[in-house]
């Protein structure tokens, strides 16, 4: 049944990369909830666990299409080494700071330098990309594969970040972020053989990634997924709260992400028979009819064993989605601007989720407190977002189709196969693909 799967870690070098950056990636998912936890111990004050978790957001979402930039004109190793040996003091710092009772400011500046922590999950898509460039059927169960692990990493970061803070000191979870994060990118950046050769300056694009046409309309899609995730969290654990079950609250998102989990599993089984973005269209209409389905738990009572189902499904469409669009990613920009067109959808992601739970936070803060019966209501902002991310593809679709790119600027794959690491002989070729 997992033949597709087995045939993926059967390429040399593709289990190496893939565990390793497993690490660095678990790293950085632990990070926000261990500086919440950590500010709030040493310093009692939420307002500022809050400012320095935005501004780490906001730095990384700054920062990430600058790195990956550097990463296409350089190499990943180049990059990523530096990188985290640059984040790991102010990941170092921040606990320190904490501990010492240093000004606020310190705090701030140590969340902000921190940022240039590499996006590993953009660099591992970047790896299946070019390992897997003559199979596409292939990249989508890479694809689906590295959507799983986002929901393994995201799950399971913000729980261990929790423990080891509660259980040890509050400076427990940067701590072994810091550690994870620092042991995972050097081993990931050591694994040379399957790492994408540099497109050579005469052949790289001199415009951003943005001028590609069809990347306009992903990142804001992006976007509006984030504002899915953001919102959906606080959502949950506000219905959770006034339904007297708070402790529940973890559980259920954890449905919420077996779903997502499961259905990409599932995904990369099967062979694509339609267009990346038909199954965008797709995947975005399907996630946006299946988060009506909390909305409706939700505003009919429904208690936390009848919501868990309805967030089970829910979760479900959101793997489509997110694979069809980094599908598309690597199917119209150009090898040369890859990783930097990467750091921009997780920079939407990022600030898609910063703004859900932001918008998230309010509403239920209106619709949770003492006289309103309503905490359901909460669920309208993720159907919202997901209504919004599928009007997004919607309206940018003839922009999303490689097809309809000038002549001379589609793109060309041969089916020769050329061993991994290798650049000799190379027969994939890569034309850029309308800048409309």
């Amino acid at each position: 049944m997992f033949a597709s799967y087995r045939r993926l870690f059967a390429l040399p070098g593709a289990l190496a990369f893939t565990l390793s950056g497993l690490l660095g990636r678990l790293a950085f998912s632990m990070t926000g909830v261990s500086t919440v936890l950590l500010v709030t111990a040493r310093r009692d004050s939420y307002a500022l666990a809050g400012a320095v978790t935005a501004v780490g957001t906001v730095a990384t979402a700054l920062g990430l299409p600058l790195l990956g930039r550097l990463v296409d004109r350089y190499g990943q190793r180049r990059v990523a080494r530096p990188g985290v040996l640059c984040a790991l003091g102010p990941l170092l710092g921040l606990p320190l700071c904490a501990y010492t009772g240093a000004p606020a400011w310190t705090l701030l500046l140590c969340a902000a330098a921190a940022s240039v922590l590499p996006n590993l999950g953009g660099m591992a898509r970047a790896r299946w990309a070019h390992l897997l460039r003559a199979d596409p059927a292939a990249r989508q169960t890479a694809n689906s594969f590295e959507q799983v692990l986002d929901e393994l990493c995201f799950t399971a970061g913000p729980v261990l970040g929790t423990l080891l803070c509660t259980t040890l000191l509050p400076e427990a979870g940067l701590l072994a972020a810091a550690a994870l994060g620092c042991t995972g990118t050097l081993l990931f950046a050591a694994q040379r053989r399957t790492e994408p050769p540099v497109t050579p300056a005469a052949d790289r694009a001199t415009n951003g990634a943005l001028r590609v046409g069809g990347l306009r309309v992903l990142v804001p899609a992006f976007f509006a997924a984030g504002l899915v995730f953001g919102s959906i969290e606080v959502s949950t654990v506000a219905y959770a709260d006034a339904a007297g079950q708070r402790p529940l609250a973890g559980g259920l998102l954890a449905m919420m992400a077996a779903g997502s989990a499961v259905s990409g599993l599932l995904l990369g089984l099967a062979r694509p028979r339609r267009s990346p973005a038909a199954r965008l269209l797709a995947g975005a209409a399907a996630m946006a009819a299946l988060l009506l389905l909390p909305l409706a738990a939700g505003l009919a009572g429904a208690g936390p064993w009848l919501l868990a189902p309805a967030l089970l499904l829910a979760g479900a469409g959101t793997a489509p989605t997110m694979v069809a669009g980094l599908s598309l990613v690597q199917e119209l920009v150009p090898a040369g601007q890859l990783n930097e067109a990467m750091g921009l959808t997780v920079s939407g992601i990022l600030a898609g989720i910063s703004t859900g739970a932001a918008l998230g936070g309010t509403l239920a803060q209106h619709t949770t407190g003492a006289g309103t019966a309503a905490p359901g209501l909460g669920y309208a902002l993720p159907a919202g977002a997901a209504l919004l991310a599928l009007l997004t593809v919607l309206l940018g679709y003839r922009r999303l189709r490689p097809a309809a790119a000038a002549p001379g600027q589609t793109y060309s794959y041969s089916a020769t196969v050329v061993p991994s690491g290798s650049t000799r002989g190379r027969s994939a070729v890569r034309t850029p693909p309308s800048r409309s």
